[in-house]
């Protein structure tokens, strides 16, 4: 699985033209901004008129957005109870959840969401005063069920770095930085590998 996540700022034009063109090599786009529930209605919109695959789009806990553009799937901060309450209401749609910890990744398998992003695995401008998870720490997470995903300092080098275990990726400057191509190429390579 390739997660796209939003950078966390206001969209523009170019963001809404890139999204579309990554569409065939992503699984989900994470819409995660600051912005508030009306403008990101209105980003949405935006991202559908110009032909982005609604089943795709990954709303970050607003569940009334989700319902009202009638998406299917839908992420949480790390042990959000709501999460766990709206999964066991709404058994059909994909909940997943942000973890960082193995006790978190277990919670979120014991509530039957359906994945969780761990991090972060590599050192990352979004988080440069913290360091990643250790080794044992990610050991721990990915001895869990549900199927983990790799987020932080994920890019075209470090992904041949993971340990075996994880179920796809999560990222925010390489999806955003990285051309249609070349996300074709790791895929390609990340599917090839773990059919191994």
């Amino acid at each position: 699985m390739f997660i796209a996540i939003t950078p966390y700022r206001q969209p523009v034009s170019r963001d809404i033209h890139h999204f579309i063109s990554i569409t065939p090599f992503i699984d989900y786009l994470l819409i995660r901004t600051p912005m508030s529930h009306r403008e990101t209605a209105d980003f949405l919109t935006s991202l559908l008129e110009a032909g982005f695959p609604k089943n795709k789009l990954l709303v970050h806990s607003d569940m009334a957005l989700l319902e009202r553009f009638d998406l299917n799937a839908i992420h949480f901060r790390e042990n959000d109870a709501d999460a766990f309450d709206y999964k066991k209401k709404h058994p059909e749609i994909t909940v997943s959840m942000s973890t960082h910890s193995a006790r978190a990744v277990e919670a979120a398998g014991e509530n039957g969401l359906d994945f969780v992003l761990f991090g972060h695995i590599f050192e990352t401008a979004s988080k440069p005063d913290r360091p990643p998870r250790s080794e044992r720490e990610i050991n721990e997470a990915l001895s869990s069920d549900i199927p983990v995903i790799a987020l932080g300092g994920i890019n075209e080098r470090t992904i041949h770095q993971l340990p075996s275990g994880f179920g796809g990726i999560a990222a925010i400057s390489y999806f955003m930085d990285a051309a249609p191509s070349e996300i074709k190429v790791l895929r390609k390579g990340w599917e090839l590998s773990n059919l191994m």
